[in-house]
């Protein structure tokens, strides 16, 4: 198996946890957000520190504007985000907000290579539009009003966020180091919201099937599917990592079967096969190093999958 299969498998079972967490997710609707999103990436920070010691790997300190990246891949990437999903949520309708994901291939396919010292490919670019349009027939249309639409971009910005920031620190921290920072970084945050909002009794109010949902998101949705996800854009490149988005609302909609007992749509399948068409395109494309331009990249990632 080749390393650009291998990679390509690690960010489309990232994806596949991240379009099983639509499910979990409703089931923490009338709990304490903040409280129960600090109690999230506390539980991956500690998985990912584990994970890390047993496979004899190291967790490197940051330095300079290290910190700053980190800070804004947790702040963008992981509070603001979710945060932007719940005020988000209020003022349009879900299908909004996930249009406004499956939009962020064309960003990283924009951006990405730009960051990693390349110049952005037209193959790339229509793999990312083919991808998109996919991803949105699959997702729908709905309605929103204006403040609805302005919290649909900071989604999109924030979701971008998430890999692009990660790019300048993936090299020297590796998809272990970068993930173990931002996760602890993102408990904090959620800490001090959830204690000034919510209070330390928030805590004790959780039910079972809520620490289940919490437990899911810890372990799936952020341990595993970061460590995923940041070994494949480390390996493919922000750009072609980002095609892999497409497959999140792919998850969401084959695991959706079982839970309504129907299957999808046509108009889901044609938003398949699209987003189908637009990964086989992208991912067959070698990125090519501009010489003039182009420095050469850091070192390889300290901890891999």
């Amino acid at each position: 198996m080749s390393s650009t299969t291998r990679a390509a498998l690690c960010g489309s079972l990232g994806m596949t946890f991240v379009g099983g967490s639509v499910a979990v997710s409703g089931m923490l609707a009338g709990a304490p957000l903040l409280t129960a999103q600090a109690l999230r990436y506390a539980l991956a920070c500690a998985l990912l520190l584990g994970w890390v010691r047993l496979t004899g790997g190291t967790v490197r300190r940051p330095r300079g504007n290290e910190w700053l990246w980190l800070a804004g891949i947790t702040v963008s990437g992981l509070v603001l985000f979710n945060i932007a999903l719940v005020h988000g949520s209020r003022h349009a309708e879900p299908a909004v907000l996930a249009v406004a994901v499956a939009c962020v291939p064309v960003a990283l396919a924009t951006i990405g290579p730009v960051l990693e010292g390349r110049r952005p490919t037209t193959r790339l670019l229509a793999a990312a539009l083919v991808v998109s349009a996919g991803a949105v027939v699959v997702e729908g249309l709905g309605n929103a009003d204006a403040t609805g639409l302005l919290w649909a971009l900071v989604v999109f910005a924030c979701e971008a966020g998430f890999t692009l920031l990660a790019v300048p620190v993936l090299g020297s921290h590796g998809p272990a180091g970068v993930s173990v920072h931002t996760t602890w970084m993102a408990a904090a945050m959620f800490g001090i919201l959830g204690l000034s909002t919510e209070g330390w009794r928030a805590a004790t109010t959780f039910d079972v099937g809520e620490v289940m949902a919490i437990g899911y998101l810890a372990v799936g949705v952020t341990a595993l599917a970061f460590i995923l996800w940041y070994t494949c854009v480390s390996r493919l490149g922000a750009g072609r990592a980002g095609l892999l988005t497409g497959l999140a609302p792919v998850a969401a909609a084959v695991i959706g079967i079982p839970v309504t007992g129907s299957l999808p749509t046509a108009p889901v399948w044609v938003g398949v096969a699209l987003i189908a068409c637009g990964l086989a395109a992208g991912l067959g494309a070698t990125p090519r190093p501009d010489p003039e331009t182009s420095p050469d990249l850091p070192a390889a990632a300290p901890v891999e999958v």
